[in-house]
């Protein structure tokens, strides 16, 4: 019984705290976002300018977009369109309890899961739906009255309080069947595309089910020493991330890998090691890829000097994103607009939807209101995500990324002693002892293995460091990153 009271207690501060996070967020998904017409808006590789000079072209003073190749698009509609026909996945509430845990919402801790998820789920889309892809009903969406919002939310709580506990629900993915179904059904391409827009949301459902769920991300994220009701980091997201997609089980998803760049650094080999495999028939079975890079862009605060970088990746057709945010507070950016970042804001508390059910309600899974964010603020931790469906698309990616790296200078290994240095001097007297300029990561050719990390210096002196600096070692491992 007393096990039971506890549970309940935990309910009901979690109802609690989702009537909070949905009063605190709703008028920032309300509050307008307002756009230059005299500067173009990038989002994830495809530019929109919304106001063309004379000639018509787009200008790319000061800047190195001249050297990326991007689609360039017109009008504001447009734009909003692309926008919406995004995976937009926040917080949810009232899901099948998490095993192991009283918890049936994620609200106020789940949000790197989720803005991992919306990366994943981007991913997807171009493996699937390809990048011209656009909701057809995207515009059909309108943006809710923000004190509607919080009498809904008011009301609910209410109810919730003073409703008995029912049987908790399971809810299933799309069955190959259905999809089989479905499939068949469908004459167009349009059909076609719906059916792999509902099952793409299907795999993030929250159910113990759901390839991508976040029942299923926690159980991965269990071997990191995380539980449910713990803040995620961008690194430790990418790992888990690559965990789901190594385990899912659906044909659907055997044509799609993904890679965590160590240490900063992308090791070619691996990558199309993962790409290709060779098949007891002699024939070679390729995987499209998904490529995550956990990297920082600073110390305590974002270097600006990043800021063009960024720009860069996200101008990039092979880009899904980038899984950042504030301080413990997590942002899925997917394009910008001069100095400011365009993001998903997860932190929204949306009822939970059974993704089982036929023709199950897609509105709360589109973004209305894309939202706008300085550079500046931004936390330095983060992971930046990419798609290559072909080797030739991968080698075409690694040019176009070392194009806009901040640095010209790539080593031909990645330099694992600074890591080992700030262990005992820290990133400042890192920095301040040195003023050669490093890349925030580098594509370096061979597998991992041949430059035999066992033997490093970082390993062998391993023994040697106090508890403390293991501490700090594991640290680097997970969180923190080696500052470049």
């Amino acid at each position: 019984m007393e096990a039971t009271g506890t549970d309940e207690v935990e309910k009901i501060k979690s109802k609690f705290m989702s009537a909070w996070n949905n009063m605190k967020y709703s008028w920032v998904l309300k509050t307008k976002t307002y756009f230059s017409r005299n500067s173009p808006v990038f989002l994830l590789g495809k530019c929109y300018h919304f106001k063309s000079d004379e000639s018509g072209e787009l200008s790319t003073e000061g800047s190195n977009f001249d050297k990326i190749n991007t689609e360039i698009s017109g009008n504001v509609e447009e734009f909003r369109k692309d926008f919406i026909s995004r995976i937009w996945l926040t917080y949810r509430e009232e899901f099948p309890q998490i095993k192991g845990s009283a918890l049936t919402t994620d609200c106020g801790w789940g949000c790197t899961l989720r803005t991992g998820q919306m990366l994943l789920a981007q991913g997807l889309m171009l493996h699937f739906l390809g990048r011209a892809w656009v909701w057809p009903d995207a515009l059909d969406i309108e943006n809710s009255d923000s004190e509607s919002w919080t009498a809904h939310t008011v009301k609910k709580l209410t109810a919730s309080l003073e409703a008995s506990l029912t049987a908790e629900r399971e809810p299933k993915i799309l069955s190959h069947h259905q999809e089989r179904t479905l499939r068949r059904d469908c004459g167009d391409s349009e059909m076609r595309n719906e059916v792999y827009h509902r099952k793409i949301i299907s795999w993030f459902g929250d159910s113990p089910l759901a390839a991508f769920g976040l029942h299923q991300l926690i159980e991965y994220g269990k071997k990191s020493g995380k539980i449910a009701g713990d803040w995620y980091g961008p690194a430790v997201v990418a790992h888990i991330l690559r965990k789901a997609v190594e385990e899912a089980r659906d044909p659907e998803l055997q044509g799609v890998t993904v890679y965590v760049a160590q240490d900063c650094t992308v090791y070619s080999s691996d990558v199309i090691d993962r790409q290709c495999s060779f098949m007891d028939s002699g024939e070679t079975d390729t995987k499209a890829v998904i490529i995550l890079v956990p990297v920082r862009l600073g110390g305590e605060r974002t270097n600006m000097d990043y800021l063009e970088f960024v720009k860069g990746i996200l101008s990039l057709e092979y880009c899904v994103g980038i899984i950042g945010g504030k301080p413990k507070q997590s942002y899925y950016f997917a394009g910008f607009q001069d100095d400011s970042l365009i993001y998903m804001d997860p932190h929204y508390c949306q009822s939970f939807v059974d993704v089982s059910i036929k023709d199950f309600p897609l509105e709360s899974f589109h973004c209305p209101s894309p939202k706008k964010m300085s550079f500046k603020k931004m936390d330095p931790s983060c992971t930046i995500g990419f798609y290559c469906r072909t080797v030739q698309d991968f080698e075409k990616a690694s040019e176009e990324i070392t194009k806009v790296s901040p640095s010209k200078s790539v080593p031909s290994r990645p330099s694992t002693w600074k890591a080992q240095v700030e262990v005992y001097l820290g990133p400042k007297m890192l920095k301040s002892s040195s003023k050669e300029k490093y890349p925030l990561f580098t594509f370096v050719k061979g597998h991992s293995r041949d430059y035999d990390f066992a033997s490093s210096p970082l390993h062998e002196e391993n023994d040697l460091f106090s508890e403390d600096e293991k501490k700090r070692l594991k640290r680097f491992s997970t969180e923190e990153f080696v500052l470049l």
